[in-house]
């Protein structure tokens, strides 16, 4: 840079150096015009103006006569960033770190960058406890003043703890606080768990559950006075020590409200759950204010605020609490808008709402609609979001986001299962059809054992205020000789109609009515049961039927629930008219418990008994309950539990009129997954068993057996029971699910099954 010029006015500008820069950049920068007068400290000022614009590695300025001269060495920039031998961290996260630096592909190349680089890519691997990590940038010329960038990364290992020490705690001991972390000395399930990589996100979570343990237990003035992190000389292993400062416990002294109160007091201070004279326990403070600001927003008050205020009292080791009430305005809604739908019709979602659009705000309306838009089973997630309206303070809009999941499919197909064998057909599943909400279902197969026609269709809000009505017509020819279940075949054509109504939010009352014809028909040799009833009531029925059914739902979702729980309770009769009476009921139900760590608990059952009407007939065997397999008991094959009937010297599987089934599972997300919401894996104990209450202990003439088997009374003993593992994946063309099951008690006539598999019925 020259700046030895004597003072002269300046008649004209010329640029030297210029290869990507534009001109007008510099001259934008440049403070020196024609017709100024320069002298040697202008210079220098326009030289560093030109410096600060990081485009130029030198800037020399000179004068030709009366013209300054501006001679400028460019900058490279950066053509291309290629980062090799990263595994652990994604390279669009690398990336996304370094643009966040300011280091992006077509920007400018100093000689700090690859320092810049080398920093920035180290941070983000000391994030994840990989201090060994080595990086190394080179640089690679390029024509027309441009470099390439190779980044070269050694990940080294990911330290792990080694221990955790903790000083200066006398009122627990080391165990119990230990338990409240998620931080882990390396032990056997770590390579599985991963609860020994540190991390300093997760390091302040377990910190702050740290000192949720002390404040719920009176420690208001518990601190956590040093944290030291320290890493072995081979970067491998860490040592964690805090030091604590506990403090003195306090009772709560008094506990008032104060600012101002929009609703009934009386209802609300019944919300306060800390009471005076009780341990001062933050869990029980911020459960309070959210009961209350509840309270506030199912009253209109959508941006209310609640806020306890602890103040020490006179007496050592008391302190009042104050809740703060500022309720502003009360909101009405403008509009409730939705977004992601793109093949869900708005309607759809609008007929869910229970929050109106121009009606008073109120949380517990806006919620139980999210709840339901879930129940729907048609989207993966349901987020809203109260958005104040510009220029308003009481007024706001609900916007509604939804992720769709698949539907339904239409398919045309060769396929296998394990139950019916080799499938060959088509069919048209839509739960959401054209994205109307209505439920279409068309189907034609055919298999080892079954074809299978059927129309299905069902309205939900067949009327406005959500009466539901449904339509079937269904044709099957089934022939179970190659089935787990005995030799018989039977044509059934039929068509019911069904209407259901809500009782409430969750309740429902079905009704519904149809007929059936049935037409039976025995192989050459029909077990014992088949062939008496075949011989005793003909083989060609029409029945009428009717049922009547109670539904109760409060899941969190419509497929693949994780809280909340459901059960129904259903009646189906024939009707007077009928070639057979005899009726069925029906008992299902399930709940959901959330755990820690991400895991949920699911139990559920299944109830159902079945007999004749009158004396004229017993149970249709037909109609009887089968047990095992999926939606029964895992771990046995399908249809195979419960009673057999003796057909030639072997004994067929006839099921029976009892059925008792239960399950209780542990739902865990699997690893190394980050969207779990198609995911449901689970470990699970199945019990259940199909029975009799008409057990016959005839002996058959011919050849000296016992006509039945297997065939008890409900008893508990009598019981079949497994454990296993799950899996259900719901994806495009139904829900896969898949189990690994040992049967734990498996009598003589029991027919174990470790690996079971099904499309469209998940767990």
């Amino acid at each position: 840079m020259s700046s030895s010029v004597t003072a002269f006015v300046v008649s004209d500008i010329r640029l030297n150096g210029l290869q990507r820069v534009p001109a007008g950049t510099v001259f934008r920068a440049l403070p020196v015009t024609v017709g100024d007068d320069v002298d040697s400290r202008t210079i220098s000022n326009a030289a560093r103006a030109l410096f600060r614009t990081r485009y130029f590695q030198d800037v020399e300025l000179g004068r030709d006569g009366d013209a300054l001269i501006v001679t400028v060495v460019e900058r490279p920039t950066i053509g291309k960033i290629t980062i090799k031998g990263n595994d652990s961290i994604a390279t669009e996260d690398l990336t996304q770190g370094l643009q966040s630096s300011g280091l992006v592909e077509g920007g400018i190349f100093e000689r700090g960058t690859l320092e810049n680089i080398r920093m920035e890519l180290e941070r983000q691997y000391v994030a994840q406890g990989r201090y060994s990590a080595k990086i190394e940038a080179e640089v690679e010329p390029l024509p027309q003043n441009r470099v390439d960038l190779v980044v070269r990364i050694k990940e080294g290992k990911a330290a792990k703890i080694k221990g955790i020490t903790i000083v200066g705690n006398t009122l627990f001991d080391d165990d119990t606080l230990l338990n409240l972390f998620k931080l882990k000395p390396s032990h056997w399930s770590s390579w599985y768990s991963n609860d020994d990589r540190y991390s300093r996100e997760k390091l302040a979570a377990d910190l702050e559950q740290l000192r949720s343990h002390y404040l719920d237990s009176g420690y208001l003035n518990f601190d956590i006075s040093s944290v030291q992190v320290a890493i072995s000389p081979d970067k491998e292993g860490l040592y964690i020590t805090l030091s604590l400062d506990e403090g003195d416990q306090f009772t709560v002294n008094s506990v008032k409200l104060a600012g101002e109160i929009p609703v009934d007091q009386a209802p609300f201070k019944k919300l306060i759950t800390v009471k005076e004279n009780q341990i001062f326990s933050r869990r029980l403070v911020t459960e309070t204010e959210e009961a209350l600001t509840r309270s506030l927003g199912v009253h209109g008050f959508a941006f209310a605020r609640v806020t306890a205020v602890p103040e020490p009292a006179g007496a050592k080791g008391r302190v009042n609490i104050t809740f703060l009430i500022e309720p502003k305005n009360r909101t009405s809604v403008r509009r409730i808008n939705f977004s992601g739908n793109t093949r869900t019709q708005d309607e759809v979602l609008r007929r869910e709402m229970r929050q109106m659009e121009g009606g008073v705000s109120n949380s517990e309306q806006i919620e139980q609609s999210t709840v339901r838009l879930n129940r729907l089973g048609f989207f993966r997630e349901v987020n809203v979001e109260r958005t104040p309206v510009p220029g308003s303070d009481d007024l706001v809009d609900l916007n509604y986001s939804v992720e769709e999941l698949p539907s339904g499919t239409v398919t045309a197909s060769i396929g296998f299962s394990q139950s019916v064998g080799l499938i060959l057909g088509g069919s048209l599943s839509q739960d959401n059809f054209m994205g109307s909400g209505n439920r279409v279902d068309l189907t034609l197969n055919r298999s080892d054992t079954r074809q299978q026609y059927n129309f299905a269709f069902n309205n939900p809000y067949y009327t406005i205020d959500g009466v539901s009505r449904g339509f079937n017509l269904y044709y099957s020819a089934s022939n179970f000789d190659s089935s787990d279940i005995t030799n018989y075949s039977v044509d059934t054509f039929g068509g019911d109609m069904s209407v259901s109504y809500p009782l409430s939010e969750i309740s429902r009352l079905r009704f519904g009515g149809g007929v059936e014809k049935n037409a039976l028909s025995s192989g050459e040799l029909p077990a014992f049961e088949v062939g008496q009833f075949l011989r005793n009531e003909g083989n060609e029925f029409v029945n009428l039927k009717g049922s009547i059914g109670w539904v109760q739902s409060a899941l969190n979702h419509g497929l693949l629930p994780t809280r909340g729980w459901s059960q129904s309770l259903t009646l189906q009769s024939t009707l007077p008219g009928s070639d057979l009476l005899f009726y069925k009921l029906g008992y299902s139900g399930q709940r959901f418990w959330g755990l820690p760590g991400g895991l949920s608990l699911r139990a559920s059952g299944q109830l159902g008994y079945g007999g004749p009407i009158g004396s004229t007939t017993d149970l249709p065997f037909y109609e009887n309950y089968y047990g095992g397999g999926f939606s029964s008991v895992r771990g046995y094959r399908d249809n195979t539990l419960g009673p057999r009937s003796l057909r030639g010297s072997n004994y067929d599987p006839v099921g029976g009129d009892v059925l008792v089934e239960g399950s209780v599972a542990v739902l865990f997300p699997l690893p190394f997954i980050k969207d779990q919401r198609t995911l449901r894996s689970s470990l699970f104990f199945d019990v259940g068993n199909v029975f009799s209450t008409d057990c016959s202990s005839s002996i058959d003439v011919e050849s000296g057996l016992p006509v039945t088997v297997n065939c008890f009374r409900p008893s508990i003993d009598n019981l079949r029971y497994s454990v296993g593992v799950g899996l259900t994946w719901i994806t495009p063309i139904g829900p896969l699910t898949f189990s690994l099951a040992k049967a734990l008690k498996v009598e003589e006539y029991d027919e174990p099954q470790i690996f079971q598999f099904s499309v469209g019925t998940p767990f």
